[in-house]
């Protein structure tokens, strides 16, 4: 379906707001109902109305130039509507007290056995409890660069305790991974924040500094079991010996370890850098396969590419050309290229049009 003036597109119903004007018609999450007529003013009691018509979904269909005003006119409410999102579920409060955590250890040099326990807890409760797919939005979502050691941490945390529940594991050993993926990066207290801030490639020096950092992440766990230093402190160790800072090999990477390299791969590749944008999911899981052979453990990549495209399916997505599709079926032997969903017709995507991103309010 089309518009006189431009392709329709699905957005998110959040972009619309009171006392905005819509230039063109506006249309269900299935594209035929019509919504909204062109020229109305919109207030709050429509937009709720709007809600309850839609049946509770959040994708719309509008214009491209209805879509850039919504972005480009709307009130300032991008960074709320996220918080409000991280805050229902929690998320907010671990990112507060994964970034306490680094503050005291830039000080004190050491890490509360006892508190940094209690955060993990809470964390694995809180993975158990939320669905699948509201975990990898959050992880998904575009947060702020100057965020990223934090977030990094409690994604990781997140992301390993939900690779331990497809695994099946129990509950004490998702507390286990939780607790080891907020602590894998705390050794990067200790780096020259120039370093860990470079707008650039960095130097074989940096490079050999930033290598450094599971050693100090091993050293600030020393109130831990030993099981647990060594996994947190071998997340960058590789199946055939090449990894650091020990080069261990195989089976002597403990298991939480080489889940919490897939972990830290995956939240690190997708997303944003202040020297690169973030590469999509699909792209990353496509890269994630490729090192199986020889680098990371078959097994826990195996589990992550047979569960983690599910909580993909029907999310939007921003294309290479600045469209926005939705993604409606992911070929696992073809996992970087899934049919999408532009403007009422599913496509195939490719090297020419390939999703860039998870689409974003923000």
């Amino acid at each position: 379906m089309s518009e006189g003036s431009g392709n329709l597109i699905p957005v998110s119903i959040r972009l619309l707001y009171d006392g905005m004007t819509v230039q063109d018609n506006v249309y269900d999450a299935d594209g035929d109902r019509l919504l909204i007529t062109a020229g109305n003013t919109l207030n709050a009691d429509q937009i709720e109305r709007i809600h309850r018509i839609n049946s509770g979904r959040d994708t719309i269909f509008v214009t491209g130039r209805t879509h850039k005003t919504m972005v480009s006119k709307r009130p300032n409410i991008d960074i709320d509507s996220r918080a409000e999102v991280e805050e229902n579920t929690g998320y907010t409060e671990f990112k507060d007290s994964t970034s306490d955590m680094l503050g005291e250890i830039a000080g004190k040099k050491k890490v509360s056995q006892e508190s940094l326990n209690e955060v993990a807890d809470a964390l694995s409760d809180r993975i158990i409890s939320t669905p699948p797919d509201v975990v990898m939005s959050l992880i998904n979502s575009m947060a702020p660069v100057d965020e990223y050691l934090q977030r990094h941490s409690v994604n990781v945390g997140m992301l390993s305790g939900l690779i331990g529940q497809w695994f099946s594991l129990g509950k004490e050993h998702i507390d286990k991974l939780a607790l080891i993926g907020l602590l894998h990066d705390c050794g990067n207290t200790f780096m020259p924040p120039h370093v860990l801030t470079a707008e650039r490639k960095l130097t074989v020096v940096e490079y050999e500094v930033i290598k450094t950092h599971p050693v100090h992440t091993h050293e600030l766990l020393a109130e831990f079991p030993e099981d647990v230093r060594l996994a947190a402190s071998s997340h960058h160790e590789r199946l055939d010996g090449s990894g650091y800072p020990k080069g261990l090999k195989g089976d002597a990477i403990p298991l939480e370890a080489r889940i919490a390299a897939v972990a830290d791969i995956y939240d690190a590749m997708t997303s944003k850098r202040p020297y690169r944008a973030p590469n999509s999911p699909f792209k990353v899981l496509a890269q994630l396969e490729s090192l199986c052979s020889d680098k990371l453990d078959s097994n826990v990549v195996g589990v992550f590419k047979q569960n983690m495209p599910k909580e993909l399916i029907d999310k939007p997505v921003t294309m290479s050309d600045g469209t926005i599709g939705i993604v409606r079926e992911i070929d696992p032997d073809d996992i970087e290229f899934p049919k999408v969903e532009i403007s009422k017709r599913v496509v195939k995507t490719s090297t020419a049009l390939h999703c860039v991103s998870m689409f974003s309010d923000d």
